[in-house]
């Protein structure tokens, strides 16, 4: 079993193939937990569709977060530290095979999760402990040291940073690793990562923290669907910002695609796949 952490603002459709590729791409079972970030476009719809999921039972969790109860912190990080302290109340929170942390426009590619299954199982049998999160390269991943092989047909490299769009971490990564201090990040719309990135450089005394597999396990489609962070960052001090991520283009692009369409194209995209 696997826990999935989600975390959504705007771009429904790009939401709703993001979670079409988790469906149709997991072999593992998994349980999906949605925290929906201070949405502002699209605010029903929005609504419909997760009122769809849970009657199908499609999703575990769905939190609909404020700016009060983000306490005008980056909402990511504030969802982050949520989902850890929620997760941390399971009985049965060791006996997942781990957890992911993932955008709303990330796309998993078939079996992913076989493929992160076999590395965390290397890295157990390796004692491997510094390893806190597995990803892909290139994932924003920096500093590589050697090749790992986890078998004949995947390799990697431990190194650090990486992008938390797609991370793979431990059952008890925020037992270990812990959790964000949300006063360093009111007013702030990034730094999720960079602060994480210095947790993770103290708890492995400097060590090589992330493993990243050289295979495409996901699809960065934020140059396709719009980045909230990026706009809501240059748009700091408009009192309009919130118009600049609505993304009508590319909502009513990536609406009007089935699936299918939707995943040759990105599929076929070397910006995209180069990218990421």
């Amino acid at each position: 079993m696997i826990k999935i952490f989600v975390t959504v603002r705007n771009r429904l459709a790009i939401t709703k193939k993001c979670f079409e590729a988790l469906r149709l791409h997991t072999r593992t079972p998994f349980q999906l937990y949605v925290y929906n970030n201070q949405t502002s476009y699209l605010i029903e719809e929005h609504f419909n569709y997760f009122n769809k999921l849970y009657r199908k039972g499609l999703v575990t969790q769905v939190v609909f977060n404020t700016n009060d109860s983000t306490f005008n912190a980056f909402s990511k990080a504030a969802a982050c530290n949520m989902f850890g302290l929620w997760h941390e109340q399971d009985p049965l929170k060791d006996n997942y095979n781990f957890l992911l942390i993932m955008d709303n426009d990330i796309i998993v590619t078939p079996d992913w999760d076989l493929k992160v299954s076999a590395a965390w199982k290397h890295v157990a049998k390796n004692k491997m402990n510094h390893i806190k999160i597995i990803g892909q390269l290139p994932g924003g991943i920096k500093s590589t040291e050697g090749k790992t092989i986890i078998n004949d047909s995947l390799h990697a490299a431990p190194g650090r940073l990486g992008g938390s769009g797609f991370w793979s971490v431990r059952p008890n990564f925020f037992s270990d690793v812990g959790y964000l201090d949300l006063k360093q990040l009111v007013g702030h719309n990034k730094r999720h990562d960079q602060l994480y990135w210095a947790k993770l450089g103290k708890s492995t005394n400097g060590q090589p923290y992330i493993l990243g597999l050289k295979s495409k396990l996901a699809i960065h489609c934020g140059k396709f669907a719009g980045s909230v962070c990026n706009k809501l960052t240059s748009n700091r001090n408009n009192p309009n910002k919130e118009q600049t991520i609505c993304f009508e283009e590319s909502e009513e692009k990536i609406s009007k695609m089935t699936f299918a369409e939707f995943y040759n194209n990105i599929e076929n995209d070397k910006t995209l796949l180069s990218d990421w």
